[in-house]
């Protein structure tokens, strides 16, 4: 099959499950890619992480920060909501600034990553991405400001509302009335930009710091959502390490896998949904779907068998 019938039944089958997307699978050593609509810009929602872990890593490796540093988080800072870390903790805690990049990286802990904002500011990330000359990421904002969305003023059972306004609310120029999901406001990036800085993580073609790739690249690979693409990149014969990032309708998945024969695959999958709900383990099917025919049309020249 060739590439443009790859993409055109890419495009049908998001299509078909209420989504649209940006798409891109580079294979990191000879620099072949494919995707569609790679340059377009999105809300990054939790992706912006890894970008945060990168700074912080970066920032560790010149001396500026020391790993080992306890960092206190009191109960009444705990104002970002999430269903793991530290913001189910009901008591004061103190945490080490490196265990830090783990909560906030491998199980995206929004708590544990404005704690390392207040370390290392949105400001200082993006200069930080500017000097290791990584462009396409825009970092404005904390976690904390990903929960002062419209889905926090509904009851659990209307949540669904908040969902609608942010499908229906999006101008022709990626605007929206929701700050989070307006591109000139919010923290952004495109599909090309992740690709580029995993390429840089796996394969440093950059000035980025050798034990900070390596550090970044351990926690991606400790990655503990997996019910987005994983289910498609692990098995015996690969290792997959990603960050995913889910706000409102939009949900994204940024990871490498790494084949036993030693070639590697970045891939970023950057999607929104025509559907107002919450759950839609579907969608997240069809995302890996599309995502493991790209990568495999890629490696191969052939679609998988169960295309």
């Amino acid at each position: 099959m060739s590439v443009t019938a790859v993409l055109r039944n890419a495009r049908d089958l998001l299509e078909e499950a209420g989504l649209h997307g940006s798409f891109l699978v580079r294979n990191l050593d000879t620099g072949e890619e494919i995707g569609f609509d790679a340059d377009t810009l999105y809300p990054s929602a939790s992706l912006v992480k890894v970008p945060l872990a990168v700074a912080v890593l970066e920032r560790v490796a010149r001396g500026e920060l020391d790993p080992t540093m306890p960092v206190d988080i009191a109960p009444g800072l705990i104002t970002t909501p999430g269903p793991t870390g530290l913001s189910r903790f009901r008591h004061p805690a103190r945490v080490a600034l490196d265990d830090l990049l783990y909560l906030s990286t491998s199980i995206s802990d929004g708590v544990a990553a404005d704690a390392l904002f207040d370390l290392t500011p949105p400001a200082a990330v993006a200069a930080e991405l500017r000097r290791l000359r990584l462009a396409g990421i825009t970092v404005r904002h904390r976690i904390s400001d990903l929960t002062e969305t419209p889905a926090e003023r509904f009851d659990p059972d209307e949540v669904h509302l908040a969902h609608s306004l942010a499908i229906g609310a999006t101008t022709a120029g990626q605007g929206h009335p929701v700050a989070q999901l307006d591109v000139t406001r919010a923290n952004t990036g495109s599909a090309r930009a992740f690709v580029d800085l995993l390429h840089a993580l796996w394969r440093r073609p950059s000035t980025i710091h050798e034990t900070t790739a390596a550090r970044v690249r351990a926690l991606m690979g400790d990655n503990m959502l997996r019910q987005r693409l994983a289910p498609d990149f692990t098995s015996d014969a690969s290792r997959w390490s990603s960050k995913t990032g889910t706000l409102l309708h939009l949900r994204h998945e940024m990871g490498v896998v790494d084949h036993v024969d030693g070639q590697s695959y970045a891939v970023a999958a950057l999607t929104a949904s025509r559907v107002p709900a919450v759950t839609q383990p579907g969608s997240e099917a069809t995302m890996a779907h599309v995502a493991r025919t790209l990568h495999d049309h890629l490696r191969t020249g052939t679609l998988p068998w169960w295309s």
